[in-house]
């Protein structure tokens, strides 16, 4: 049997790369949390949620406050909402929950499949404290808790809920009500 075998052109070829390569860059900058103090300002903003805009509500973006249904990040300490240069405030790294985001805090809706302990949600990285791994609840995951509209089959021990400390927690194995 003949074999059959197609080109692409060359052009074509590098075009399709080029376009990737700008996306993964556009993806990667916008969803990437900037670095601490490099908070860009726009004039007469006055704070950096409102300097973001629209543009931010579908990506992560730095906030003075957490807003309703979005949890966040990071933290860092700075200048830039306490009204003044005279101390500092906490700065949160706002983002919309999302299956598979490392988050400061819980959200309504999700429930968490591990727990990591690290300085990101600290406000100014001097301490370790939780993130969770957010996810929304289906009947046959394994979960760190129940939350509200289900009940669990089963549990096991391990480490993925304890926040890499040495001990094991207990995980439940979600079934819908």
């Amino acid at each position: 049997m003949p074999r059959t075998t197609f080109r692409v052109p060359r052009t074509l070829l590098a075009a399709t790369a080029t376009a990737a390569l700008a996306l993964a860059t556009a993806l990667t900058t916008a969803t990437a949390p900037a670095a601490a103090g490099t908070i860009a300002q726009t004039p007469n903003a006055g704070t950096t949620a409102e300097a973001t805009g629209a543009a931010g509500a579908a990506s992560g973006f730095w906030a003075c406050s957490v807003p309703s249904g979005y949890t966040y990040t990071s933290t860092t300490s700075s200048y830039t909402c306490s009204g003044s240069s005279s101390f500092r405030t906490t700065e949160f790294y706002v983002e919309p929950p999302a299956d598979g985001l490392w988050a400061c805090k819980n959200m309504p809706g999700y429930t968490y499949t591990g727990v990591t302990s690290n300085q990101a949600c600290s406000s100014g990285g001097s301490y370790k404290t939780s993130q969770f791994l957010l996810y929304k609840p289906v009947t046959g995951m394994w979960a760190c808790y129940v939350p509200s509209g289900f009940t669990y089959t089963a549990t096991q021990q391990n480490y993925a809920c304890s926040g890499g400390n040495s001990y094991t927690t207990t995980q439940f194995l979600l079934r819908a009500l």
